[in-house]
């Protein structure tokens, strides 16, 4: 149970309604709007002090909890732009090739890519992550191997220095790798340090490197460095990102895909040419 917000600034309302960003993670302006029976304009001016005072982050239609040192819980994590992770799991499983040996590692995104690999053939997968384990264990297509090390209990993802010594055993053609916060200067960005590391020897013995994250890793804070975003050879995201961030992907030759209800549209840089490409509606 969840401890009420007390605060001399903030009105009941505004109270009840970061005790509702703190528990979900992600509030929406129009559900806001009917849970406290006032218009959205008033929700919006609520939203908008709230952010003012540091207590969280506006997004497109919402906010979503402010904290640079702790993660949200695995269930607010997942609820906070469902809709836009599936747009983006379609599209990043059009850049997956049959017949390919890949890293999937610990992420709501990253589960939702491999729920969109199922109908594969000849993948070999390699991950941290239980979920992913448990969503193609059962393909007869398709290969899992699982990492060795700490489980945490609250999202399924091995952690630790065995992980990473078992990582480091194979060099594979792709990897599939999320991120909880993300700065215009193109750094990537996580919490927990042990997580990192598995990240970090993923990314450095993969060909190439696909990160996927929606625009609210954007609005986030984190503290602990992944990569850059040189070290990315594509980014899969939901909207276009901040000018500077695109320029720096440009400049370092990282294609930047856009998907928009299952269309992908990519922007390439240096090391590509453009392309247009059509999601499959099925997710194969």
């Amino acid at each position: 149970m969840s401890t009420p917000i007390k605060s001399p600034n903030l009105n009941p309302r505004q109270r009840e309604i970061l005790n509702h960003v703190r528990i979900r993670g992600e509030v929406l302006v129009e559900q806001l709007a009917e849970t406290f029976n006032v218009t959205p304009q008033t929700i919006r001016r609520d939203l908008n002090q709230l952010r003012e005072l540091g207590q969280l982050h506006r997004v497109h239609g919402g906010a979503i909890v402010h904290d640079g040192v702790a993660n949200l819980g695995y269930e607010a994590r997942r609820r906070i732009s469902s809709e836009e992770k599936e747009s983006i799991a379609q599209c990043a499983a059009q850049l997956i090739c049959d017949d390919t040996s890949l890293f999937i590692n610990i992420g709501t995104t990253t589960e939702q890519v491999a729920r969109h690999l199922v109908n594969r053939v000849g993948l070999l997968v390699i991950t941290n992550n239980i979920n992913v384990v448990n969503t193609l264990r059962e393909c007869e297509t398709i290969q899992v191997m699982a990492a060795g090390g700490m489980v945490r209990r609250e999202d399924g993802g091995i952690v630790g220095d065995t992980a990473v010594d078992f990582i480091a055993q194979f060099k594979v053609d792709m990897a599939v790798v999320g991120a909880s916060a993300i700065e215009e200067d193109g750094t990537v960005l996580d919490y927990d340090a042990r997580e990192v590391r598995v990240a970090q020897a993923i990314i450095a013995n993969a060909r190439s490197v696909m990160l996927v994250a929606d625009s609210t890793k954007f609005e986030r804070n984190a503290p602990i460095r992944i990569a850059d975003i040189a070290s990315i050879d594509y980014f899969v995201t939901d909207r276009m990102p901040p000018p500077s961030f695109t320029a720096n992907c440009r400049e370092r030759g990282v294609t930047l895909v856009i998907a928009d209800r299952g269309r992908c549209r990519a922007i390439v840089g240096q090391r590509g040419s453009a392309m247009t490409a059509q999601a499959n509606p099925n997710g194969d």
